[in-house]
């Protein structure tokens, strides 16, 4: 019976893929940045496929096709006897270049992943339900310093060049599970439950060599490794003021209360080796919290044009106030040290997208949606009290299909720059990376004639 097999399909298709994604975001390397040297990260850009091809605007966007992981309020959208599913993959490019002693130095990384699995469906008349499992966070980075000979220095005089060898990997994934209502016509309210896992390994080698090429020096090798665990929730509303046939518009707006991250990080000091005697263990909490954030944005659609725009504030500064950290770049004379501490953020969201006849059956073009976006915003972490400036532009298609349940598929880019405002001046590194990300939707309803809600007759 077409009914069954179409739903049975889309629970396998779900079943089979938490369980890879989840592995995958904690198994793998999902972002290649020396700034993530610090803290839990980088911050990955939340949503769905569609949302990122557009800049990552959604705050204010109800769609019945694509779940909105923004605002819990847009839950509210499923319509009656559906079910919508989405997940994607994800690649990228990392391009890390820094000048060092007048000369240029530039490395390359590429990686690969799921990035975001979620569905939506209604429980109730007017109420629905989401549920999404998505990278919050990525830590990857390998680099090298080198601290040369100085005979004046008391310690370094005494021992020659010293060479310090920076590695680190993980993640820390979101799961969202959250209720959507819309309490009278036009208005709707949400709420979402948010979880935080993951674990971050992050290692040093110090290995000294003798000027006089006299004497022994082993290595010294320290290990830290945090373990993350903590919930926060999340509330949201949306109102369409204009809603009818030839014109929609929805401002929205949701709020994360955020919560202590607090990781438990277990920190080793060994010397020679990993497997040589340890020197010195210990576990302790760093205190590290999870932001207020604040997004706000509306959504104008019509039957060929959508567009988007959304302002998100993150109080990282204010909620992480103390917590510092410290770093080091160049050589020599050109040496010089930095502070690291995280400051509030604002961001920029614009996005557009055209459809020029979803309905039309002579031209497949013409149902294609072809999507673009800007983001420009600011990175969560100052260096010396400098901001890191870092923006993005993003474009991408959306392709009905008709395939083993699939009703969507969705292929997007983006490329984006950080840090070029002040890296030259401070020493630091300017990135740019490129992404390319595919998605699919599964969609079962009245809308592509799979009715596998409806209990069937016979006559």
């Amino acid at each position: 019976m077409p009914v069954k097999n179409t739903l049975i399909k889309l629970l396998v298709a779900a079943a089979a893929l938490l369980p890879v994604a989840a592995s995958a975001q904690t198994s793998s390397i999902n972002a290649f940045s020396p700034y993530t040297m610090y803290g839990i990260g980088e911050v990955n850009t939340p949503g769905t496929l569609p949302m990122r091809s557009m800049g990552g605007v959604g705050v204010a966007m109800r769609s019945t096709g694509v779940v909105n992981l923004l605002n819990p309020a847009g839950f509210s959208a499923a319509p009656q006897k559906t079910f919508l599913f989405n997940f994607g993959l994800e690649g990228q490019n990392y391009y890390n270049s820094q000048k060092v002693a007048g000369e240029s130095k530039s490395t390359a990384y590429n990686t690969f992943n799921f990035h975001d699995i979620a569905f939506q469906m209604p429980v109730a008349k007017r109420l629905g339900l989401g549920f999404s499992l998505t990278p919050y966070s990525s830590v990857g980075y390998r680099t090298k310093y080198y601290h040369e000979y100085d005979p004046t220095d008391p310690v370094y005089g005494n021992v020659g060049n010293v060479q310090y060898n920076y590695q680190g990997d993980g993640d820390v994934t979101e799961v969202k599970l959250g209720l959507g209502w819309e309490v009278f016509k036009n208005f709707s309210i949400g709420v979402a439950a948010q979880y935080y896992w993951g674990s971050i390994n992050r290692s040093f080698v110090m290995t000294p060599t003798a000027i006089t090429g006299e004497g022994t020096y082993v290595s010294t090798v320290g290990s830290d490794v945090y373990s993350i665990s903590s919930a926060k929730g999340q509330v949201g509303v949306q109102w369409s003021p204009i809603l009818n046939q030839k014109r929609i518009l929805t401002v929205g707006a949701a709020f994360d209360f955020g919560g202590d991250l607090n990781p438990e990080v277990t920190k080793q000091l060994y010397v020679g080796d990993l497997y040589n005697t340890t020197v010195k263990g210990d576990t302790t909490h760093l205190k590290l919290v999870l932001p207020h954030q604040l997004a706000v944005g509306f959504y104008y659609q019509t039957a060929k044009w959508a567009v988007g725009v959304d302002y998100v504030y993150q109080n990282w500064g204010g909620r992480n106030k103390g917590y510092e950290m410290t770093g080091v770049s160049g050589t020599g004379d050109n040496r010089s040290a930095y502070r690291v501490e995280y400051v509030n953020t604002n961001t920029i969201k614009m996005g557009v997208e055209y459809t020029p006849n979803r309905y039309d059956i002579r031209n497949f073009l013409r149902r294609w949606s072809y999507r673009a976006g800007f983001r420009y915003g600011s990175y969560n972490q100052s260096f010396n009290g400098d901001r890191l400036s870092q923006w993005a532009v993003t474009a991408g298609i959306g392709v009905p299909v008709k395939l083993w349940a699939v009703s969507a598929m969705d292929v997007g880019i983006e490329y984006g720059r950080r840090g070029y405002n002040v890296a030259e001046r401070v020493g630091l590194v300017r990135q740019q990376y490129f992404k390319i990300a595919v998605g699919f939707t599964l969609f079962a309803g009245q809308e592509n004639g799979e009715y596998w809600f409806m209990r069937p007759k016979y006559d």
